[in-house]
């Protein structure tokens, strides 16, 4: 046997290519000799692609529950992951009283699954939850925890107080049914969000070992587990805490006390405020964390280390660069936080056909009135909400994005080739508009969800067209102040 030690080469192709474009590539050098393969050596982590930074390592973490020792001397020590329903078909809907009803039959199924196995499980010890429920798909979702809840005997009680509203994707709100009794791991959350009229602001960035390019968003709302990619983390500006009352009180469960704490570390600001002078306040270090997040230098440089590690931040020492940070950290915020809010780009164009008549075609999966006509007229104009209704926006071709056929009546135009630039959890946040704002009916439960429902609940015909408009600019924008970013040489941070 050879003692010599095998000698690994690799060449980089390319990331997000078809295979048909990796071969034409490799054809192109006529011979494997040709290719300019760099040979690999594994760094002092182990890594043989994608090496981390050592530079990185020496950075102060955004949060860090790994090192129980140190949890204080980070940023944000109180963190958690978004929202996993495990039925995002039954948990999520555009409409509140489609998701309140789907929730409400599948509670109901999973109560009377629950005491029927009881019943039977009395009679023969051996029977397993799994051998005895009726898995329809249209009926309920199972999980491992309701079948573990089945087991132990544990009923669900719907409650109309459950719906919230949530960050399914990015920018996409929709109405979630938030039991944390029977949702996974969500205390984390709940503490951030317990009530309706407790507000936060929270710093989402991705998960490790993602594939996709580290993306960061802050939001208002209860964020989903796959907002962003490889299971979203969740860095909070407060954190809240619900002291339970006595068991033996005579109040009840809504009368817990619920207290607010910054979540911003005192370890942190008392370092920021002695590099750069009192006049810091914990929310100028929460702003500066999502402008560093934004610099396209730190995502380049630091790339693969922020897939394998959560993002660790110097505090630059360059005076009037933590301000520009920090200043732009708030004015992405605002942008990102207001999106629905944002007026439309001065440059883009509608075309629309205003008084004319024509049939109106009726998409397929929408609800009857999605689309509406006259009674008797299959020829008449449609009603606002109609007028605004969306089935499926989409290009007129591949490759031509500056415009958007939002629907039968509607075609935006002159859409700027840099709004494409803002990429959120690897996709520009338009096309995240194009792609979630469309009729879908989910095949295994026969639940439609509709994004013109929440025009309809919401009373505002123009929402979804609206939105649209606002985030094309919101992306014009934030290109413009990312393009703007304080330039830092990492390597003497």
């Amino acid at each position: 046997m050879s003692d010599h030690k095998a000698e690994i080469y690799y060449y980089d192709i390319g990331d997000y290519l078809s295979r048909e474009q990796k071969l034409d590539i490799i054809t192109n050098f006529k011979s494997m000799e040709n290719l300019p393969f760099t040979r690999l050596t594994p760094n002092t982590h182990g890594d043989w692609l994608s090496q981390r930074n050592d530079k990185f390592g020496t950075w102060i973490p955004i949060g860090d529950k790994d090192n129980k020792d140190n949890r204080s001397t980070v940023f944000l020590p109180k963190y958690a992951r978004g929202v996993g329903t495990s039925r995002d078909q039954w948990a999520y809907n555009f409409s509140k009283q489609v998701c309140l009803d789907s929730m409400k039959r599948s509670d109901s199924f999973f109560n009377q699954q629950r005491k029927a196995y009881q019943e039977a499980v009395a009679k023969n010890p051996d029977l397993t939850v799994e051998d005895f429920i009726d898995t329809d798909e249209r009926k309920i979702s199972w999980s491992r925890a309701y079948r573990n809840d089945v087991k132990r005997n544990c009923e669900h009680k719907f409650d109309e107080k459950f719906s919230r509203v949530g960050l399914y994707r990015p920018f996409c709100t929709q109405n979630l049914y938030f039991d944390r009794n029977v949702l996974n791991d969500v205390a984390g959350i709940y503490n951030m969000f317990p009530t309706t009229s407790h507000k936060n602001l929270v710093i989402c960035v991705s998960g490790l070992g993602g594939s996709k390019v580290n993306s960061s968003l802050i939001v208002n709302t209860i964020p989903d587990l796959n907002t962003l990619d490889s299971g979203t983390q969740c860095f909070p500006l407060y954190w809240y805490e619900t002291i339970e009352p006595d068991q033996n009180s005579l109040f009840g469960d809504d009368d817990a006390q619920i207290v607010k704490h910054e979540a911003v570390s005192d370890f942190i600001l008392e370092r920021a405020q002695s590099k750069y002078g009192n006049k810091v306040q914990r929310e100028d270090i929460f702003y500066y964390v999502y402008g560093i997040l934004h610099s396209k230098s730190y995502r380049e440089t630091f790339s693969a280390d922020l897939k394998k590690m959560l993002p660790r931040i110097p505090l630059v020492s360059d005076y009037e660069k933590f301000w520009a940070f920090s200043k732009a950290g708030r004015d992405l915020a605002n942008l990102h936080l207001n999106y629905e809010k944002v007026a439309p780009c001065p440059d883009v164009s509608v075309e629309s056909l205003n008084n004319a008549v024509f049939e109106i075609p009726k998409p397929r999966n929408a609800s009857d009135d999605a689309f509406m006509v006259a009674e008797g007229n299959a020829s008449a104009n449609p009603d606002e909400y109609a007028y605004y209704a969306v089935e499926q926006m989409k290009f007129p071709k591949k490759g031509q994005k500056d415009t958007i056929i939002y629907n039968h009546y509607h075609t935006i135009k002159n859409i700027p080739e840099k709004a494409y630039e803002y990429v959120v959890n690897g996709k520009s946040a338009i096309e995240w508009i194009m792609e979630r704002y469309a009729v879908t009916t989910d095949q295994k439960s026969g639940i439609t969800n509709n994004p013109n429902d929440w025009s309809r609940e919401h009373e505002k015909p123009r929402y979804i067209f609206d939105l649209l408009l606002s985030v094309i600019n919101v992306s014009v924008q934030t290109v413009g102040i990312v393009n703007g970013l304080p330039e830092v040489d990492w390597d003497k941070e």
